[in-house]
């Protein structure tokens, strides 16, 4: 039995940032030395971090890169460690990772597999590193082997999977495994997605059993760069065994998970195993000395958070990714605090209610003192003693009624903002709205009308709103929160500088239907917080193990998740909604997943919901809806390019800037629906359920 403890390291870096950057690997370390962890492996691109986009381009980058890794090395005695950065080689830049052991540098693996889909973008600046090749680098005065490598310290053999890596079918483990490989690390940065967490540790605890070794995961953490949230993810395995999981989502710099691997019983699964074994390349081999101190042995089996497995996985991870990202982007842009137009509706009040979350979530993960320290650039919080004191310095709303609002918005917005401790301005602006008509009216010479100008008098309300939010967020020195939604992204149901209008829009990667359930299990289900999150040795204010209220609900939702959806912006009288503009969330949602995601052209999206929504909406209307939202989605390109920058949260995403590209001027799908009108005339109607347009 040979023991040795060993941990994932997951950080929250920022792009660039060399000095905290550089100081949270550091403190890392420190932790891991002090758990005595004699092999810890650190997340991808950590040095430089992962984000920095054309920044990679730049020499200076590399250089400091170079620089950070030099003095983290000073760091490392009777450690290995190892550390993610960027390379130049040959004129080519790599996405490599370092092992250190014992304050000396052995080498640098390199990746071999470019994620190049969706938000990731890495043969922009990458290139892939070949397969069973070892070359070697400069750095300082001083050789280092560079490659495909396997690094063998005192007899414990440990390889690499660089994120990517791990996700393709050839996956570089396969060789490693050829080569009698022990430990294989995985330095990773994997984008946040709903239920995605669970496709990782299939892959980890499947390799760990298929190549018979112990594999570490370490995923990075936070909002690192403005789009991307990362879960950090950290895992550790053995012979297809999950040993130990992290906190994934944690307000945490850094987070040390610990694991002891018995390598002699991995040893044992390969021989029994008896596959090849890869004995032409002893060059891929890097041999150094390290003491691998004694071990005792541990029990030890990864257990799920209680909110990971309460059955509302996708309600908690949005709530929870989101307000992670949010507290991330306030303290990353050294903002004062958020500032939010809340007309009552659900838009709004979902992210007036996430601006919530991020505060009690942080103040439950790292205590109100924690929560000051890291936003200490923050004077006004400094005094706060409970989470409603902070959200009322952090958060501003405002409602901002025109002669088309309801007395039911506004009652919602009020009974939300008192409900979590939001700071509510209430201004009438039907006088500017008015001024504006005016103007217009004069100039053209004639009064404008409902009949004839609808859209020109509904986008004026929604504009003339912006400006005055604005104001607030430039005296507050505040980031201004978007709120529209993906649903209405993917058919302009949105006036561009009016609800759009913002620094972030933080659920624009979100659908309506999705949004509205969300809102209800807020309400009535809530946050599950127990046993989470509580450790000792911090002040402030976290949830009791022993209480029976472990759960973090906001009962102020109860007015909106009462009321219809409306934009509120034609008179009272004509009773507007949101679906009877557009057509039923849910069915918006299932043809944006069959046109936009799957690819499908008109005619196949309608059959496709005619199977779907048999015997609750008839062929005429789905056929009006699939047209409506092709000919929405084609017009409203420009749009899309405009919005603030917003999170990815899964495949759904419509951001062009990061997930799903369209042209801005198209033909607009008009054969595609003609095709379509033509095959439904066809057709006869089929009333059987589940059948119809088949």
């Amino acid at each position: 039995m040979k023991l040795l403890k060993i941990a994932a390291g997951v950080l929250n870096q920022t792009p660039l940032a060399w000095e905290s950057n550089k100081q949270n690997i550091i403190n890392a370390i420190a932790e891991a030395q002090r758990q005595n962890v004699s092999l810890l492996c650190l997340t991808e691109l950590c040095i430089s971090g992962y984000g920095c986009e054309d920044a990679f381009f730049a020499q200076n980058t590399i250089d400091q890169s170079i620089a950070s890794l030099l003095d983290i090395v000073e760091h490392t005695n009777d450690i290995a460690v190892a550390v993610g950065l960027p390379l130049r080689h040959n004129n080519r830049t790599f996405d490599v990772a370092c092992l250190i052991a014992n304050k000396r540098i052995l080498g640098f693996a390199v990746k071999q597999n470019m994620a190049n889909n969706g938000v990731h973008y890495e043969t922009r600046w990458f290139q892939p590193w070949p397969a069973y090749v070892r070359e070697e680098i400069k750095i300082g005065d001083f050789m280092y082997p560079f490659g495909d490598i396997v690094f063998d310290l005192s007899g414990v053999r440990i390889g690499f999977e660089i994120c990517e890596d791990a996700w393709v079918s050839n996956r570089p483990g396969r060789m490693l495994y050829e080569r009698g490989i022990d430990i294989i690390l995985n330095p990773t940065a994997s984008h946040f997605a709903f239920l995605k967490s669970q496709v990782r540790e299939r892959f980890v605890v499947d390799g760990s059993r298929a190549f018979g070794v112990s594999y570490v995961y370490a995923n990075m953490l936070g909002n690192e760069s403005g789009r991307i949230i990362f879960d950090g993810d950290a895992m550790v395995a053995s012979n297809g065994e999950l040993l130990v999981s992290g906190a994934r989502l944690s307000y945490e710099d850094f987070l040390i998970v610990p694991a002891v691997i018995d390598v002699d019983a991995t040893r044992l699964s390969q021989t029994q195993n008896r596959g090849n074994l890869a004995l032409a390349y002893p060059n891929l081999r890097v041999t150094d000395r390290f003491d691998w101190p004694d071990v005792a042995p541990v029990i030890q089996k990864a257990e799920l958070e209680a909110w990971e497995r309460g059955g509302y996985l996708k309600e908690e991870e949005f709530a929870r990714a989101v307000a992670l990202g949010l507290f991330d982007y306030l303290r990353k842009s050294r903002s004062q605090g958020y500032v939010l137009s809340l007309s009552g509706g659900a838009d709004s009040s979902a992210i007036a209610a996430l601006v919530f979350l991020m505060i009690r979530m942080a103040i439950e993960n790292i205590g109100i003192e924690g929560v000051k320290k890291k936003l200490s650039y923050i004077k006004a919080i400094q005094d706060c003693t409970t989470s409603e004191q902070m959200v009322s310095k952090l958060l501003t709303v405002m409602y901002q009624g025109t002669e088309n609002s309801s007395d039911d918005t506004f009652n919602s917005a009020k009974m939300l903002a008192d409900d979590i401790g939001a700071t509510f301005l209430n201004i009438n602006i039907n006088g500017l709205v008015d001024t504006y008509r005016g103007l217009i009216e004069e100039q053209l010479g004639r009064k404008l009308s409902w009949d004839t100008d609808d859209v020109a008098l509904q986008n004026i309300q929604a504009r003339v709103r912006a400006p005055g939010i604005w104001m607030m967020a430039n005296i507050n020195n505040a980031l201004l929160l978007s709120t529209s939604n993906r649903s209405e992204a993917a058919v302009g149901y949105a006036t561009m500088d009016g609800d759009t209008a913002g620094s972030i829009s933080p659920i624009t990667g979100i659908d309506k239907h999705f949004l509205r359930g969300w809102l209800r299990w807020l309400e009535t289900v809530g946050l599950n917080v127990k046993n989470e999150w509580t450790p000792a040795d911090r002040t402030g204010s976290v949830s009791d193990p022993n209480s029976s209220d472990q759960l973090i609900k906001v009962n102020g939702l109860s007015a909106v998740n009462n009321l219809q959806p409306t934009a509120e912006l034609r008179p009272l009288d004509k009773k507007q909604t949101d679906e009877d503009d557009l057509m039923p969330y849910d069915v918006l949602n299932s043809i944006e997943e069959a046109a936009v995601r799957d690819k499908q052209p008109p005619v196949d999206v309608l059959r496709i919901v005619e199977v779907r929504y048999a015997g609750v909406h008839d062929r005429e209307k789905l056929l009006l809806w699939v047209e409506r939202f092709f000919k929405l989605w084609s017009r409203n390109q420009w749009k899309r390019e405009r919005y603030a920058p917003s999170f990815h949260l899964d495949d759904h995403n419509l951001d062009p800037r990061s997930w799903c590209r369209f042209p801005i001027l198209s033909g607009g799908f008009e054969k595609e629906l003609a095709d379509m009108r033509d095959w439904a005339a066809e057709q006869k109607p089929n009333t059987r359920k589940g059948k119809i347009g088949f």
